[in-house]
């Protein structure tokens, strides 16, 4: 026993924590995302993005003379995988927390396995109104909902004259998120959707889910989905000549979405896109500014875009917890920390929490695909 206690001392004393995921030199991340398939573009831009922040702080130094780093498992946007990835992360990479997952169906299956084993779920790309309802107190997000963002969107379509909405959205967690959204936000404003359509997850086959939107003769429509089904939808529109608003949220991915854009659907007018992080052109935010330094410097082939600054918002969020945790930290005490800080600016990008505030930013941004596949921001009127 007294060895036993010696040996614990020893550590003590040479800076190895007890915590799984600490050691003198490092605290390692882990990160499950869609890396292949459908959703790729978003996993690999979160990860890029992370990636980013956690080598611009160690250049800095690191946290409390620590280096960050990440593992990422690849899940391919499927729940299955990412509950297995849940599993190898925690009890076989022994994490010290999960950053930057990608979806609200692996979501929905791999917080339960994280909040089993008391690991932090700290800033998933997904707006679901169940990781911010306190249901799960092992959840800490950045982003804005995705009720806020569909708020956005019917706000901005109803200021134009705009009535006539339909929703399509992928049938699953998300999707329905996303559509009840839509739904809410249309009930405020005394409407409802002119159509309803759905199409699996992982799929591109969404003519016959447009061809029902059609039916409905809409002004406009809400499509909720990632990028390559939500890039197919638009390209059909553009073949069959629709004259209508095409909206869709975050989760197209922005540089995904516009990689599976058709030229005819570049050239059509109508189509925007929510953003939950700030615009990359213009007068760009300091935090904007860090970023493009810091992308370029981790990888210098990346492209700049909205998911990839979302991921590295993510790093430098959990760079300030790490911080505030102190040289001894401990995995129950992140959240606490960041719910505890009052107003964090990451340089002009403002996260704040609370007792019962998961949620960071509520900011949403509204852009508009230019012909040449850049995203311009707009107002809520419609002005550029």
């Amino acid at each position: 026993m007294r060895g036993l206690v010696l040996i614990a001392g020893l550590a003590a004393f040479a800076g190895v924590s007890a915590e799984p995921g600490i050691d003198a030199e490092r605290i390692l991340f882990g990160q499950s995302a869609a890396l292949t398939g459908p959703a790729s573009g978003l996993g690999q831009a979160m990860r890029a993005g992370i990636e980013a922040a956690f080598d611009e702080a160690n250049r800095n130094g690191g946290v409390h003379g620590r280096r960050l780093e990440l593992i990422s498992l690849d899940d391919g946007y499927e729940p299955e995988a990412a509950i297995e990835n849940m599993r190898a992360l925690i009890n076989e990479r022994e994490v010290f927390a999960l950053i930057g997952a990608v979806g609200t169906p692996t979501a929905r299956s791999s917080v339960p396995v994280a909040a089993a084993a008391g690991v932090p779920y700290i800033a998933p790309f997904t707006g679901a109104p169940f990781l911010r309802d306190g249901q799960w107190q092992n959840v800490i997000n950045l982003r804005a909902s995705y009720y806020q963002e569909t708020e956005a969107m019917m706000e901005f379509l109803t200021r134009r004259g705009l009535t006539r909405v339909a929703v399509a959205y992928q049938d699953d967690s998300f999707g329905r998120a996303g559509f009840r959204g839509a739904q809410l936000a249309m009930e405020r404003r005394g409407l409802k959707p002119a159509a309803i359509a759905v199409y699996p997850r992982n799929t591109i086959a969404v003519k016959t889910t447009l061809l029902d939107v059609m039916e409905g003769d809409p002004e406009a429509v809400i499509i909720v989905g990632a990028p390559a089904p939500v890039a197919a939808f638009l390209n059909w529109g553009s073949k069959l000549k629709l004259d209508m608003v095409f909206m869709t949220t975050s989760f197209a991915g922005g540089n995904a979405l516009i990689r599976n854009l058709s030229s005819e659907s570049l050239g059509s007018a109508g189509l925007l896109m929510t953003q939950v992080v700030p615009p990359l052109m213009g007068e760009a935010l300091p935090v904007v500014q860090d970023y493009l330094s810091a992308l370029k410097e981790t990888s210098p082939d990346a492209e700049p875009g909205f998911v990839s600054l979302e991921g590295y918002l993510a790093g430098r969020m959990a760079v300030v917890a790490m911080e505030q945790c102190g040289p001894e930290p401990r995995r129950d005490r992140v959240l606490p920390m960041l719910r505890d800080a009052g107003r964090i600016d990451l340089g002009g990008f403002s996260l704040e929490f609370g007792a019962e505030d998961y949620q960071g930013s509520d900011a949403v941004y509204l852009t508009v695909v230019s012909p040449d596949g850049e995203y311009l921001p707009l107002d809520a009127s419609g002005a550029r």
